[in-house]
């Protein structure tokens, strides 16, 4: 009677291991399917503000980004699968493999967090180098293939009502337009279809764009610094409760049939 009741006890453990194992498996798996996702999009529409800022020649941020995002996701979504099937099943080699690629994933997400903050300052002076480029460039007829980033330039300085990076002094760097005097019709309330628009430069926005994509910048930085540390955060629990479910099942050689 006394076995029986501690295995009936050791049992109610497992259980609410199994459950708390499956609600954090199932956030893990979330946030690994959000790292996938963005990581696709980034990858496959190439007309985005992030592939306008950081894919320029033989730079190509973006797609080092994007395999990144697309290996860890993948990684996450496999072993949370394997630990679903582990975890309900109470399979010991799928719990031991689930947990080791748990800690495969953390020491990969404590990488890309540390590289994320020591790499911040240097992509930050990349994208301002880049808009720059891209600003004198803009309505250059040689180069067509470059339309969808002006467009993308044109949507910001519209819809954020800014001119430039810095201001609208700035345009007079571009030496595609017919006189000096002209600023892109984005930098107006004018809702011509064409690059460059002559009017009054009293009547341009007079702020820059540059603060605006500050603020971009730093939300997107943000908002991946969370996910990373909410991944870290969960990959504790999960660990710690695998292993103590993979404990209790192995030392009370407990796998009765539900």
């Amino acid at each position: 009677f006394k076995i029986e009741n501690r295995r009936m006890k050791i049992r109610q453990k497992v259980l609410k291991q199994k459950y708390y194992l499956n609600v954090f498996n199932g956030f893990f798996l979330a946030l690994g399917l959000m790292l996938l996702t963005f990581g696709l999009w980034l990858l496959c529409d190439r007309n985005n503000l992030f592939s306008v800022l950081f894919s320029s020649g033989e730079n190509q941020l973006v797609a080092y980004i994007s395999c990144m995002l697309l290996g860890v996701g993948s990684v996450i979504a496999f072993t949370s699968a394997m630990g679903f099937l582990g975890i309900v099943k109470e399979i010991k080699c799928l719990l031991v493999t689930y947990v080791s690629f748990q800690i495969l994933v953390f020491v990969t997400q404590m990488a890309i967090l540390v590289l994320i903050f020591m790499k911040k300052e240097e992509v930050h002076n990349q994208w301002k180098n880049r808009i720059d480029e891209v600003i004198s460039e803009y309505g250059n007829e040689s180069l067509a293939e470059q339309e969808p980033v002006w467009n993308i330039l044109n949507a910001v300085q519209h819809y954020m009502e800014c001119c430039g990076r810095y201001n609208v002094t700035q345009w007079e760097w571009n030496k595609n337009k017919e006189n000096s005097t002209q600023v892109p019709c984005s930098c107006t309330k004018s809702s011509l279809k064409k690059w460059f628009c002559d009017v009054p430069r009293n009547s341009t926005y007079s702020m820059g764009c540059e603060e605006y994509l500050n603020t971009w910048f730093e939300n997107n930085v943000l908002i991946l610094t969370a996910i990373t540390i909410s991944l870290l955060i969960t990959q504790i629990f999960l660990i710690t409760l695998a292993g103590q479910l993979f404990r209790n099942t192995t030392k009370n050689n407990i796998w009765p049939n539900e």
